[in-house]
């Protein structure tokens, strides 16, 4: 484990114990996941979320992705009918995933929730190269690290890393476990640094640049970040090299300093806790300034779940969510690019989707599409996700419900595949999945020949949307046909 890691172990441990009383404690870990072969399947009567409503069909899977025809030889035969697919949930700010301690308490717990994709935003090199292997794989999420990790000075999370267990010097964090620039020459100075840490995103830290006066407090030292010119700079230097620069904010005026900078992502929206004392409405984002951030096309994270890990008083807290929703609605009226994530140590998109649902300003289908479509494609945009087409990866939870009815269908997938491969807890399943469906293929083949010497006297009729109601030869629903809650 990493100096970094090992400091924020021992903080994160206790407040991961209280905010699962808090939030209800998650369910007891059982065995890991595995991953099935590789399978080619047909997925009838089929019934799946296009990003705005369900469509109904049937969906052939072949290599781990959508095909237009039927596999020549399928190896799981699903009868969908009743239940829906949705695409696989992306979690854009989060920790808990950027050491191995990390990954082997809570990686398990994303693919029970459905969550495949995410990106941890602030990590030490030395504790992601040693995990680099086994992220990514059949059976882990694919996730985006920010390594490079830009503060200032007196800025975060210096005072966390001095003050942990073991404490750490300034010699083991500056420009070690993170960057520390104070000036634009430093950005060009320190710049070089950034190739060798191997980093998917780079991260920047602005803390109330606004309040100048809190740099004079040493209660408040290693708790701040940079200014708006480093930002910028690093922005700057950034893009000339195709990286992607995602900025932590805490005030309104951050929030438009990043956005004026040209930042790719915004880690969260302002004021999720009213630090200094301040007013939680001095946290709105200005009308203009939510403009200027869906002009400029920014991805900006919800965060709004992480509240609730510092406990505010009830009048405060509904103050606060207030806030939340007013810039929800301001960022959704100008129409802005939202994503969600839930810098929830103990938690992730799942949490915030329903936090967000409980603030009430997005509808379910809105929602659905922000956490399973656009925060994918915005993390992974090189790839074909969250969509049932042909060339598309064949990634998606089965769910028993309609979640663009009630959204809780999303807790408890009947079937999680990701690139056509089966996630299971059953060592047996895991093992038998990709085994060829012979009945069933033979029936197909049957069926087909008959239809070639049948079409030489007559045309054979339109096959309904929806797919053929055909069973495996021996007449009885297919032993693998219906997922099942808890088998899987």
């Amino acid at each position: 484990m990493s100096p970094l890691s090992r400091s924020l172990r021992p903080l994160l441990v206790p407040l991961a114990l209280a905010l699962s009383s808090l939030l209800g404690a998650s369910p007891v870990r059982a065995d890991d996941f595995k991953a099935s072969p590789e399978m080619a399947m047909e997925l009838r009567h089929a019934r799946w979320f296009d990003g705005e409503k369900l469509q109904s069909g049937t969906l052939y899977v072949e290599d781990g992705r959508f095909v237009e025809k039927r596999p020549r030889k399928v190896n799981r035969l699903l009868e969908l009918r009743g239940q829906t697919l949705v695409p696989p949930l992306a979690e854009a700010h989060n920790h808990n995933l950027q050491s191995a301690w990390g990954l082997d308490k809570f990686g398990q717990d994303y693919l029970r929730d459905g969550v495949f994709y995410a990106a941890m935003l602030c990590a030490d090199p030395a504790a992601i190269d040693p995990i680099r292997s086994r992220i990514g794989q059949p059976a882990s999420p694919d996730v985006l690290f920010a390594t490079a990790c830009i503060t200032s000075s007196d800025g975060q999370p210096l005072a966390m890393l001095q003050s942990g267990t073991p404490p750490m010097t300034l010699d083991q964090i500056v420009d070690k476990a993170v960057l520390v620039m104070d000036t634009t020459e430093q950005v060009a100075q320190k710049w070089p640094l950034i190739a060798g840490r191997n980093s998917d995103l780079v991260k920047v830290i602005m803390s109330y640049h606004d309040r100048p006066e809190l740099r004079q407090q040493p209660a408040w030292r290693g708790r701040l970040g940079v200014t708006p010119d480093v930002v910028a700079e690093v922005v700057r230097r950034a893009h000339a090299e195709q990286r992607r620069v995602v900025v932590h904010i805490e005030s309104a005026a951050d929030f438009a300093a990043a956005v004026r900078a040209g930042a790719d992502f915004i880690a969260e929206l302002p004021g999720y806790y009213p630090q200094h004392g301040e007013d939680p409405e001095t946290h709105l984002i200005p009308p203009e300034v939510a403009a200027l951030a869906a002009e400029r096309k920014v991805g900006i994270v919800t965060a709004t779940v992480a509240t609730r890990l510092f406990q505010p008083a009830p009048e405060l807290l509904a103050r606060i969510e207030a806030v939340q929703k007013q810039n929800l609605e301001r960022l959704q009226a100008a129409g802005a690019r939202l994503l969600v994530g839930s810098d929830l140590f103990t938690g992730n998109a799942l949490n915030e989707l329903h936090h967000l649902e409980q603030l009430g300003v997005l509808d379910k289908a809105a929602l659905l599409r922000l956490a399973s479509i656009e925060t994918p494609l915005a993390l992974f945009p090189d790839r074909k996700l969250g969509c049932f087409r042909p060339g598309c990866e064949a990634s998606f939870l089965v769910l028993a419900g309609n979640p663009l009815e009630d959204l809780d269908a999303l807790d408890k997938p009947l079937l999680r595949i990701k690139q056509g491969r089966v996630l299971t807890q059953l060592d047996d399943v895991a093992a038998t999945a990709g085994e060829e469906n012979n009945a069933l293929n033979a029936a197909a083949s049957k069926k087909k020949a008959g239809s070639k010497k049948s079409g030489a006297t007559k045309k054979s009729a339109p096959k309904k949307a929806g797919g053929s109601k055909a069973k495996p030869a021996s007449g009885k629903p297919s032993s693998k046909a219906s997922p099942k809650a808890g088998t899987q």
